[in-house]
């Protein structure tokens, strides 16, 4: 068997719960390893619509149990809410689910600072989620968070909890003249939340080590995308974690030697949601035009966690090779070529030109990036259906063209095709495992 991680290679909402729903038919383990519920997976399968935030994208297969790793920020209440809409729709998670003892929480003066953080910055807002994602980041630097562990001694959290809330209401009154949090209605939260959350919270890093040297199937899944990683993204505007390879080290208590593939996701155009660098972004009709295909309006492009439209490019390929550098992808997974299905001309990003000079390598220095404009090469479009075509050969010739260039332009294979939102809606090029 072996351990497999699906990463975004590009600004997220790539489709990676679809892939992990799809991938983890056999699979003893599906481990997230980071974000928070600013993360939103949409899966769809014979057992319904799904909007995924927190539980693993694999656990729609009985024989699997999912971990919520270390690297992963919990908050609590968000996670109560998707166990029970799981648990009403059938989806049993009596020893199924499991959550790192490890793990930090998100309280709810995160998501107070969030927002106020945010609304202060004016004009120079990074188009956060809202959810307090970044402030638990920081508290976990800073060694003032409080992790899932905290819940199950709840005598020694209090004291721990008065002096966070000290801090932080200090700032909510004297920066940013708001009204202060109340610790005794915090506290009170913090004991349903253990009552209702005490059975999954535990050890679990082990369970994903052991299960990788007993040669299990273990899928590692990653949230966001390889371009918004706090250091190798396009910085400021970043998520506050690492979805790429080293942050599923990390975040899971694996060791690199462990991981045998490495899937890298990819829409067969870009998008991205909030502010920030977006070199091949399209600003006339054609961009919304494919921001509302789509069969079902779950698989179009809004968010699924916050409904926000999400900004629409074509694909770039200097960020596919620079994602593909940083992750060591061992091949690729091509989602929505369906929406494709409806231009005749189709553009694909090979280079930048930067103050006249022709550039293949995607700049760290966000400064130089901005003044980098996209040189692209009109790919005519096909015709014929992409959408839930289940074999290579019954792809039109122009979509297996397309898909031949952006393997010649990324220089690693595409395993996966996604021709739509459902689970057997796929093409499986080369078996992964």
């Amino acid at each position: 068997m072996t351990v497999c991680a699906i990463l975004g290679g590009q600004w997220g909402d790539e489709g990676k719960g679809k892939i992990v729903d799809f991938v983890a038919e056999h699979a003893d383990v599906t481990a997230r390893f980071s974000g928070g519920n600013n993360a939103g997976h949409t899966v769809m399968n014979p057992q319904g619509t799904f909007k995924l935030h927190l539980v693993p994208a694999g656990i729609f297969w009985p024989e699997g149990i999912g971990v919520v790793g270390n690297g992963v920020v919990v908050n609590p209440g968000a996670l109560l809410e998707e166990i029970d809409a799981l648990k009403v729709r059938g989806i049993d998670l009596a020893g199924r689910l499991l959550v790192s003892d490890r793990s930090h929480l998100v309280m709810p003066y995160h998501a107070k600072l969030d927002e106020l953080a945010e609304k202060a910055r004016g004009d120079l807002a990074i188009g956060t989620t809202g959810k307090g994602i970044g402030p638990a980041y920081t508290d976990k630097a800073a060694r003032t968070g409080i992790r899932a562990a905290d819940l199950l001694n709840l005598e020694a959290l209090y004291p721990r909890l008065e002096a966070v809330l000290t801090h932080h209401n200090a700032i909510i009154e004297k920066i940013y003249q708001d009204t202060p949090l109340d610790i005794d209605e915090i506290f009170e939260s913090c004991k349903e939340w253990a009552a209702k959350l005490g059975p999954y919270i535990g050890p679990v890093e082990h369970i994903v080590y052991d299960a990788a040297e007993a040669g299990k199937m273990v899928i590692i899944e990653g949230a966001q995308g390889m371009m918004l990683d706090l250091d190798h993204g396009t910085y400021p505007y970043v998520t506050s974690s690492h979805p790429t390879i080293g942050g599923a080290c990390t975040g899971l208590g694996l060791l690199p030697s462990q991981i045998d593939v490495v899937l890298g996701v990819f829409k067969a155009y870009s998008t991205r949601v909030g502010s920030g660098p977006f070199l091949t972004e399209i600003f006339d009709e054609t961009g919304d035009k494919i921001r509302h295909l789509g069969v079902d309006p779950d698989a179009r492009e809004f968010g699924a966690t916050t409904g926000r439209p999400r900004r629409v490019g074509w694909f770039d390929s200097v960020v596919a090779r620079y994602s593909t550098r940083v992750n060591g992808y061992t091949s690729l997974v091509l989602t929505r070529l369906d929406v494709l299905d409806q231009f005749d001309t189709i553009k694909i990003c090979d280079s930048y030109e930067l103050d006249g000079k022709l550039v293949k390598d995607f700049p760290g220095n966000a400064a130089l990036l901005e003044r980098c404009k996209p040189i692209y090469e009109d790919f005519p479009g096909w015709d014929g259906v992409t959408a839930g075509v289940t074999k290579m050969e019954d792809l039109p010739a122009g979509a297996r063209a397309y898909i031949e260039r952006l393997e010649e332009l990324v220089g690693r294979p595409i395993d996966i095709i996604s021709t739509g939102p459902y689970r057997h809606e796929t093409i499986e090029v080369r078996k992964i495992f």
